[in-house]
């Protein structure tokens, strides 16, 4: 082959959402969910690629977190629950935002997220200039002081309906784990400290969302309850930062745009010593990405108190047995807003041969292809059944490999750039005559020529 690419030049990352939201709908990411029927405010779909992404991401958190360790249980507990449950830890009573109506349009926001608009704790403040988004009204003077909305979904179990048959969609995943908490202990045994994860749904009733994937009312949780001595807590809470921050750059976030914060005392949960939120800089702002809290005993005690069961963990390994409510570090990670923090963290605009691309540089380990295989000419057979042969070792080695031979090869290698593919292999006619094949770099564009029975190496080496 000829077509030698130039090294890309004039990379751009300036952007904003729209860009990325066009590219999610052009390349099979995120579709609108109900499209057709003029969708749904706050639920989206993950299209083919999106799909895999997200699930690449979950696995590279199950490898990290889980199967990474020996102090941790995986765990996927129902998304309906008994009403007891949201009622023992006051998410019945105070699981609310603050809504706000305008009396001019009659549209109703959350009033912590309006422009203008300052809440810390129970206190607030108005720019005198702050206006409505809808219809440019004055805030002060068109809309009454908040009132408390509950985000809980509510939904009837079984064939009578009164108020024993209520029950809720999940607002998060982390409730299912400490109602578990006794199962784990008795089936497992597991030592102190140690772990319970999930990856799972929740749904919450959002009065606005918005910001495309990163507001949702259906939600996509990966959480973790980590169990330690109460005097303990400190120095695993230091231990779970780390953590975090190493698995976020292994997933190629943009470790210059994340931020820890430390969340005040009167921002803070009731039952939390410290909390810390790690946030991304989006293009509609510097926003919450992953959560670290520490619980204390707080979950555990109530739903003791409430289920009458002893929620407790027996400590044998001194000369006597210990017996003691733990107290819970909980990293939070939000799968959906992961995938659109990796998005903007990988977009680029660039020019190659003198004319515009974009492309994504995901890392390899959470691209949706680790490479894409093609004929030069898909109307030669013997250049298929060659490139067959070497698609089937790359789906052997590699697993995540695509087969394209849409259109010529300049549009394939633009059309796997802009969705992150990291490695293109082209066999062409010298293939059949030396058994090599021409491997391309998406970020660079260079090309090598690489033996077949060498690809797997050779990827494997600039994965690495």
């Amino acid at each position: 082959m000829n077509n030698k690419e130039e090294k890309n030049k004039n990379i751009n990352i300036s952007f904003g959402m729209e860009e990325i939201v066009s590219l999610c709908k052009r390349r099979g990411f995120v579709f609108q969910g109900s499209e057709i029927y003029g969708g749904l405010s706050g639920t989206y779909d993950y299209g083919p690629l999106g799909t895999l992404l997200k699930n690449n991401i979950k696995n590279s958190w199950l490898d990290k977190f889980v199967h990474g360790r020996d102090d941790m249980y995986l765990l996927d507990a129902a998304i309906l629950m008994n009403q007891k449950v949201w009622q023992a830890t006051g998410h019945v009573d105070h699981f609310s935002d603050p809504l706000v109506e305008c009396k001019k349009c009659k549209s109703r926001f959350r009033f912590d997220t309006l422009d203008g608009v300052s809440v810390s704790g129970i206190n607030f403040k108005i720019d005198p200039d702050a206006t409505c988004p809808k219809c440019g009204a004055l805030i002060v003077g068109n809309m009454d002081e908040p009132s408390l909305f509950n985000m809980m979904f509510s939904t009837k179990v079984g064939a009578v309906d009164d108020s024993a048959a209520t029950t809720y969609l999940r607002p998060e995943t982390a409730q299912g784990i400490f109602v578990n908490f006794k199962n784990v202990v008795d089936s497992m045994n597991p030592k102190m400290p140690f772990g319970i994860a999930q990856i799972g749904k929740a749904f919450r009733n959002e009065i606005t969302p918005r910001d495309f994937i990163f507001r949702l009312r259906e939600l996509e949780q990966m959480e973790i309850e980590y169990f330690v001595k109460p005097g303990d807590w400190e120095r695993y809470f230091e231990y779970w930062k780390d953590e975090m921050t190493e698995w976020m750059e292994d997933i190629g976030l943009d470790m210059k745009k994340i931020h820890d914060e430390e969340i005040g005392e009167q921002d803070r949960a009731h039952y939390s010593s410290r909390t810390i939120d790690f946030e991304f800089e989006y293009p509609f702002g510097k926003k919450e990405l992953y959560g670290l809290a520490y619980r204390g005993g707080y979950d555990l005690s109530k739903h003791a108190e409430s289920s009458g069961q002893k929620l407790q963990y027996v400590d044998q390994s001194g000369e006597s047995s210990d017996v003691f409510t733990p107290h819970v570090i909980e990293p939070s990670f939000g799968l959906d807003r992961t995938v659109l923090a990796i998005l903007l963290s990988a977009y680029r605009e660039d020019e190659m041969n003198d004319e515009k691309r974009v492309y994504l540089a995901l890392s390899p380990k959470v691209s949706p292809y680790v490479c894409a295989v093609s004929p030069l000419l898909k109307n030669k057979e013997e250049l298929v059944m060659k490139a067959r042969e070497v698609f089937r070792n790359m789906k052997d080695a590699f697993g995540r490999v695509v087969w394209d031979d849409n259109g010529n090869i300049g549009k394939r290698y633009r059309r796997q750039d802009e969705i992150g593919t990291p490695f293109c292999i082209t066999i062409d006619f010298e293939s059949l005559e030396d058994g090599s094949v021409t491997l391309r770099d998406r970020d660079t564009g260079e090309q090598e020529r690489v033996k077949i029975e060498d690809l797997e190496e050779t990827i494997n080496s600039k994965i690495k």
